[in-house]
């Protein structure tokens, strides 16, 4: 290949490299600061910090504000989970095997979270609950969310299933098999990849979710990043980059699990 490393001249390849390592380094220096201000002795967010403590961590897991907030995070981004599978799957099903009019009009309507601006949806479903009644509740919360989520897991699960092979599930129904219980016996666990991946890109659209969860909150349910912004706007403790920190662990480890599924899922197929 005329672009592949050893076709490409020692000054071309040296500044791809360098372009490369600043474009890295500009996306992964706010993180690793926040991650050294979660460690740092200052009480007020300074860098770089004067020393190193874990005291943060300490005030973190002991208050129970911040406790009730991560596991009010915890509970919205499982329901959302199930939820956004639950719901994606037969969507995912009727998108890829079904022939119907309007089809691709209806594929561009379950994406459309993805392109409008969040803020308009949150201000149209906030509208919404607000008129019911349900504003700051655990419903609230996971219904909106799930309509930012939703996408992410259709288009995964529309990702394998396109890569499944169904002459496999017609030879299932050929054998005596009937045709749902092919899709249960062969369909689904051939499948699984990509509704694992769906489901931890739900997960994590959920607990990572800012805008809609300020719309949705109440003083008795706050999610986390909702608990950071309400704390950041009267203080800057180093208890907000404990809690930055986390958010930013477990959704490092969600990508490493949904790229782990993805490898795996070319390598079945």
């Amino acid at each position: 290949m005329l672009l592949s490393p050893n076709a490409m001249g020692r000054p071309l390849r040296t500044g791809l490299y360098l372009t490369t390592g600043v474009i890295a380094a500009f996306l992964l220096l706010p993180v690793v600061f926040i991650v050294l201000l979660s460690f740092g002795s200052s009480q007020w967010l300074v860098f770089p910090p004067p020393g190193w403590t874990f005291k943060w961590y300490g005030q973190f897991f002991s208050n129970p504000e911040w406790m009730d907030a991560a596991l009010a995070s915890l509970k919205v981004a499982v329901l959302t989970t199930v939820a956004a599978v639950l719901l994606g799957l037969p969507t995912a099903f009727a998108l890829v095997r079904g022939r119907f009019p309007g089809r691709e009009l209806l594929y561009g309507l379950f994406t459309m979270p993805m392109i409008v601006p969040l803020v308009i949806i949150a201000v149209a479903v906030y509208a919404l609950f607000l008129k019911l009644g349900y504003t700051g509740t655990l419903f609230a919360f996971v219904v909106s969310h799930v309509i930012v989520a939703l996408p992410f897991t259709i288009i995964s699960i529309i990702n394998s299933l396109k890569l499944f092979d169904q002459s496999i599930e017609d030879a299932a129904v050929i054998c005596g098999a009937s045709r749902l219980q092919a899709i249960f016996k062969v369909t689904f666990p051939a499948i699984r990849p990509g509704m694992i991946a769906g489901g931890l890109f739900a997960f994590l659209v959920s607990w990572d979710e800012v805008v809609l969860s300020v719309m949705m909150a109440s003083p008795d349910l706050q999610t986390l990043p909702v608990k950071m912004w309400t704390t950041l706007r009267q203080d800057l403790s180093p208890v907000i980059a404990v809690a930055s920190t986390l958010l930013i662990g477990l959704s490092l480890l969600v990508m490493f699990l949904a790229a782990a599924l993805r490898r795996r899922a070319e390598t079945n197929a």
